[in-house]
């Protein structure tokens, strides 16, 4: 399946550069491996010249070659002890700026081996860099920024950029153990996410208010890293993505729900949280360079 036309010229107005990616989700990307995919995605990275370009710009490029990549709920729920698992075929909204910021990391440090992906993914995804069965993996948006921050991938911008404070006590995990394939089958996991959750709660956490975000969107980078806070009890956020500026308009790149591919979203940012009533605000970290 070749880019429709109108995906085509509508990102080429925008500025964006647009390619002929093959293994992308535009392309079938299905019906290659993720070790194809991730090569493809350093050839593209090569010939575009991306590890000279400020990691921001490079988190853009990567997060557009998966435009048009079906969304795969839950895409991380395996079953069996917790191991790294790599999807590039399918994403949910967690994995796709992961692996937008994953190959951006990569293409800068100029270590562009599928090897070097899974190393860099895992020093990403969990606590400390370190695989240590499922609690170790970050589960809560902001206990992931958090993580992020502390290991110097990200900078927290939200305070920086008008937050206030946002106190949500976290829960909703372990009570709500049914809705996790590993809770469900180990419960012993409960009491220790329980403590997470807690050691969460208790930090100084600060988010944007969406009806402020009109007022910060000049500040905000394409690029940026955003988790959209929530109104559900116990939750912190309800979904993550990328912030693009689209013809001088700030837009979500996201990987949207079931059904949908990866998207850049037609209303700007602003629209799109006021449409969404349960949709409190954001979350912002910014990538430093590696």
């Amino acid at each position: 399946m070749s880019m429709d036309r109108r995906l085509f010229l509508q990102y080429s107005a925008a500025g964006f550069t647009v390619f002929p990616l093959w293994g992308s989700g535009i392309l079938g990307q299905g019906e290659l491996k993720d070790t194809e995919i991730c090569s493809n995605k350093f050839e593209l990275a090569v010939s575009l010249g991306l590890r000279n370009r400020p990691i921001n710009e490079v988190i853009i490029q990567m997060g557009i070659s998966f435009l048009g990549t079906e969304y795969v709920a839950h895409a991380l729920e395996v079953p069996g002890p917790e191991r790294l698992v790599v999807n590039m075929r399918g994403l949910d909204c967690v994995s796709f700026y992961e692996n937008a910021l994953v190959l951006a990391r990569c293409i800068k440090k100029n270590t562009m081996t599928f090897d070097s992906y899974r190393s860099e993914l895992t020093f990403v995804r969990y606590r400390g860099g370190v695989i240590n069965g499922y609690t170790s993996r970050l589960h809560y948006t902001s206990d992931y920024f958090f993580d992020g921050h502390k290991k110097g991938i990200w900078t927290n911008v939200t305070k920086d950029l008008g937050g206030i404070p946002y106190e949500k006590t976290l829960h909703f995990m372990s009570t709500h153990p049914e809705s996790y394939r590993q809770l469900k089958e180990n419960p012993e996991f409960v009491e220790i996410i329980r403590a997470q959750e807690q050691e969460i709660t208790a930090r100084d956490h600060f988010y944007i208010p969406k009806e402020k975000v009109r007022n910060v969107e000049e500040s905000i980078l394409s690029g940026d890293i955003l988790g959209i806070t929530t109104d559900i009890e116990g939750l912190d956020t309800s979904h993550t993505g990328i912030a693009v500026r689209q013809n001088g308009q700030l837009h979500l790149m996201h990987a949207p729900l079931a059904g949908k591919k990866v998207e850049i979203t037609a209303l700007t940012l602003a629209k799109y949280l006021e449409r969404n009533k349960r949709q409190t605000g954001l979350l912002i970290v910014r990538a430093n360079e590696p």
